[in-house]
């Protein structure tokens, strides 16, 4: 049996993805209190209903529960349980933006402020993200972007190498992305927003492409980057990491990082590496 434990930050899209795990035939059990898990896995083991694949969903829900949730995670791992644990966050004020949409009360909540609410969650889930093997944040993820992640994580992973790569192009006035594990700076490339006839474009459209693609530096640099990343994606691998994110960052996050990022996606593609991109501030003014 395969065991996933769902957790994270409240309002940070458990509920979606729950359904997204359903659809791939996962048997999910909502609300789960942190000490009752094992009890639920020897249930499940012992049922003469076949279930291959289980999610459980914790959260703080389970109140002051919560704060075993860690201690239950490693050990269940210990007992050599096969369980990964899938973390989903959000930045304040998507949260807030959230739950002002939706009118719902926060778990945490005691009638104070929403944020004081989401800065104790976090505070108090710090040690299970800490310990999980998965993290997403879902800010500026469409739900069909978190499906692509989700699908990546938990049914395609069979089909390509045992780790999975996010590739996000970003804009550095809006703030390098949270999950970033490798950062990398495209400022110093020629700037097609200086050509009036490039402005309107992105990085997704051949004539900002071709600009940024036929000068040297970026020649030197794709060759350079891809050749490191080549270098670490096995010894990551080799080291038990199953997603990385590699964030691709310009000015205004439209045409160079785009192009770049389009670039060492299809790189890795053709090195059979599973690959998701991600454009986060193509659609920002």
């Amino acid at each position: 049996m395969q065991f996933v434990i769902v957790t994270g930050m409240s309002g940070a899209g458990k509920s979606t993805t729950v359904h997204i795990l359903e659809d791939i035939g996962y048997y999910c059990i909502d609300n789960v209190p942190p000490t009752l898990i094992k009890n639920f896995i020897t249930l499940c083991q012992n049922s003469n209903i076949a279930m291959e694949k289980i999610a459980f969903v914790v959260d703080a829900r389970s109140g002051d529960c919560i704060m075993r949730l860690a201690d239950e995670i490693t050990e269940l791992k210990k007992s050599g349980y096969k369980c990964e644990v899938l973390f989903l966050e959000a930045n304040d004020e998507v949260i807030i933006k959230r739950y002002k949409e939706t009118r719902r009360k926060h778990p945490g909540g005691t009638g104070g402020l929403l944020i004081d609410s989401i800065v104790a969650e976090r505070r108090l889930l710090s040690e299970v993200r800490d310990k999980s093997d998965y993290i997403i944040n879902t800010s500026d993820l469409l739900t069909r972007q978190l499906k692509e992640q989700i699908l990546a994580l938990f049914e395609s992973r069979n089909k390509f190498e045992s780790i999975n790569v996010s590739i996000i192009s970003f804009g550095f006035k809006r703030g390098i992305p949270l999950d970033s594990d490798l950062v990398f700076d495209v400022r110093f490339l020629p700037n097609p927003f200086y050509d009036p006839s490039l402005r309107s474009l992105t990085g997704l459209d051949a004539p900002v492409r071709d600009f940024v693609m036929s000068c040297d530096a970026t020649k030197t640099f794709l060759n350079k980057l891809t050749d490191m990343v080549d270098f670490l994606l096995p010894q990551y691998v080799e080291e038990g990491k199953m997603q990385l994110v590699i964030s691709i960052g310009c000015t205004g996050g439209k045409h160079r990082s785009v192009a770049i990022a389009e670039a060492i996606k299809n790189h890795l593609a053709e090195k059979n590496y599973y690959t998701i991109v991600t454009h986060r501030d193509l659609g920002c003014e």
